[in-house]
């Protein structure tokens, strides 16, 4: 299954290709009963059960007892997902405290913000068409994202909604767990349909970002209204939601990764994906938040 996450569409992930070395040699063939399971036969989420590591469906997933020290497994993932993670949390709050936003450093600080953001995108793309996950880009992505997060929350907590980080924090853990409660007991059902639904409106959802800041940009105000009131309500709940969506997506991609013996360096490519629907899912909370509390 190829994943609509595009940091999950390199090597691995749903890729087409068999990786040489150990990976492609734990790769076992099925017996012929077992090659049409593996071929397309649904799991109980409904996704044909292909292996993303094969250039055929003649292998299966790799048994516990079959694992080499060189298969990416959970513990892994969740290594590398707190160390990219904690890099984001410790530059937000050096960037909190180190770049005041008051009257006399705001311009510099949302100068920085801005660099950095830039900057921390530029990374993120060249690891997204990376084939191979490289940790120096990964955790420079963390950090600059930190520093852009640490400036907008620095902002939004003294000038709109003092408060707010702590919230939108404890949303962003709630929605986490929610997700992962929901997906490990099958409520969610990640399917084909489910995956082509979710790139389908994220795209829309992004596309009418763009038009909103084209708007707000050539002078339009408040642009479509995604800022406040009922209409930037709705739009913060869909981005939520959304986000959300996105982890399903990620943990069934983590998942089949740890059933097919991925690589151990895959996991991350695991990290990296997760850190960044968090910071999406971060970002969509705040800014939520913050227009509820200022319309009380």
């Amino acid at each position: 299954m190829r994943s609509s996450n595009p940091i999950f569409t390199r090597r691995g992930f749903g890729g087409s290709g068999r990786p040489a070395g150990p990976a492609a040699e734990r790769l076992q063939p099925v017996s012929a009963a077992g090659a049409g399971a593996a071929a397309g036969a649904p799991d109980p989420s409904g996704v044909p059960l292909t292996n993303p590591y094969a250039q055929s469906a003649d292998a299966q997933p790799v048994p516990d007892a079959r694992r080499g020290s060189a298969t990416m497994t959970i513990d892994d993932v969740v290594v590398r997902t707190a160390a990219t993670l904690g890099t984001v949390v410790l530059t937000a709050a050096l960037s909190w405290f180190l770049l005041p936003v008051d009257a006399v450093g705001v311009g510099r600080a949302f100068g920085i913000g801005t660099g950095a953001a830039l900057v921390a995108f530029v990374l993120s793309m060249v690891q997204t068409f990376r084939r191979a996950p490289a940790p120096a880009l990964i955790l420079g992505y963390a950090a600059f994202e930190g520093v852009f997060l640490g400036v907008v929350s620095s902002a939004t907590s003294t000038y709109i909604a003092p408060g707010v980080v702590v919230q939108a924090v404890l949303g962003t853990m709630a929605v986490f767990a929610g997700v992962l409660i929901a997906y490990k007991r099958r409520w969610i059902r990640v399917t084909r349909r489910f995956q082509g639904f979710v790139l389908g409106a994220a795209t829309g959802f992004l596309l009418l970002m763009v038009v909103d800041l084209l708007f707000s940009a050539f002078g339009a105000g408040d642009g479509l209204g995604f800022d406040s009131g009922v209409t930037g309500v709705l739009f913060g709940v869909v981005g939520i939601v959304l986000g959300a969506c996105f982890l399903a997506l990620d943990f069934k991609q983590v998942e089949d990764g740890i059933a097919y013996g991925a690589p151990r360096e895959d996991s991350w490519f695991a990290a990296f994906g997760l850190t960044v629907t968090l910071v999406w899912i971060y970002l969509e909370a705040l800014r939520l938040l913050s227009i509820l509390r200022g319309d009380n």
